[in-house]
C-alpha cells in the first residue's frame, strides 16, 4: 500500500472505482478487494488502509458471518475466523465497503438456477441487514460461473461483478464480467509493481 501511494495511485473501493471503469472520471486508481471475509482484513489490512486513505471492497459469505472459511475443509485447508455482522459494521466505519460471495460460497456451477439466484439474491439481502447500507457488489466464489449467473447477477441489481481471471479493468470493461490482479504472500514488491503499472497481468488471462 505504500507503494501505490508513492507511485501516485489511490487505493479504491468498487463504488469509487465505478466511475473511472464507465469513462466518468479519469486518475491514477487501483481497486482492493479481499475474498471471503476474513477476520484479519479488519485486524491487519484495516488499519494500513486507513494509514494511506485507501477505501475497499471485502466480499462476504452471509451465512458464514462470525464462523470459518467450512466451504476450504474438504481440501484440506486450515480454518480461519471471518468476520461477524458486528465486526463488519466496523469495517464499514472504517471506511471500507462489504460486497456479496454468496450464502455459503457455493459453486454456482454446480447449483440448479433456483438455488444459484437464491445464493445469490439472499447474500446480498442478509448483508445489507448486517451492515445497514446497500450492497451492490458481488464476486463468483471460486471464479466459475455461466452467462446464466451474468443475467442474474444483473437481475439481482448488482453494479459489479469480479471474476478470478487476471488482468487489469479498463473503461469500458464489462462491469459483470470483472477480471482482477492477484495479489499473494509470495508477490514480491517488483512483481507487484509490473502487476499494477505494466501489461504483466493483461497478458496472462488466466
Amino acid at each position: 500500500m505504500r507503494l501505490l501511494k508513492v507511485l501516485g495511485y489511490q487505493g479504491l473501493s468498487m463504488s469509487a472505482l465505478l466511475p473511472y471503469l464507465t469513462g466518468k472520471k479519469q486518475g491514477k486508481v487501483v481497486g482492493i478487494t479481499f475474498d471471503d471475509g476474513y477476520l484479519n482484513n479488519l485486524t491487519h489490512a484495516l488499519p494500513v488502509l486507513q494509514r494511506h486513505g485507501f477505501s475497499s471492497t471485502c466480499y462476504c459469505v452471509s451465512q458464514r458471518l462470525g464462523q470459518t472459511n467450512l466451504w476450504d475443509q474438504v481440501q484440506g485447508i486450515l480454518q480461519a475466523p471471518l468476520m461477524s455482522a458486528d465486526q463488519l459494521r466496523h469495517w464499514v466505519t472504517g471506511g471500507q465497503e462489504v460486497g456479496a460471495h454468496t450464502r455459503h460460497h457455493v459453486n454456482l456451477t454446480e447449483c440448479d438456477q433456483a438455488l444459484a439466484l437464491t445464493e445469490m439474491a439472499r447474500s446480498k439481502e442478509e448483508l445489507e441487514m448486517a451492515v445497514q447500507q446497500p450492497v451492490v457488489h458481488f464476486c463468483y466464489p471460486y471464479g466459475v460461473y455461466h452467462s446464466e449467473h451474468v443475467a442474474m447477477a444483473q437481475q439481482t441489481g448488482f453494479a459489479s461483478v469480479t471474476t478470478t481471471e487476471r488482468g487489469r479493468c479498463h473503461v469500458g470493461a464489462d462491469l459483470w464480467q470483472l477480471p482482477r490482479v492477484p495479489v499473494l504472500r509470495s508477490t514480491t514488491l517488483p512483481v507487484f509493481w509490473l502487476k499494477v503499472a505494466s501489461r504483466y497481468e493483461d497478458r496472462r488471462k488466466v
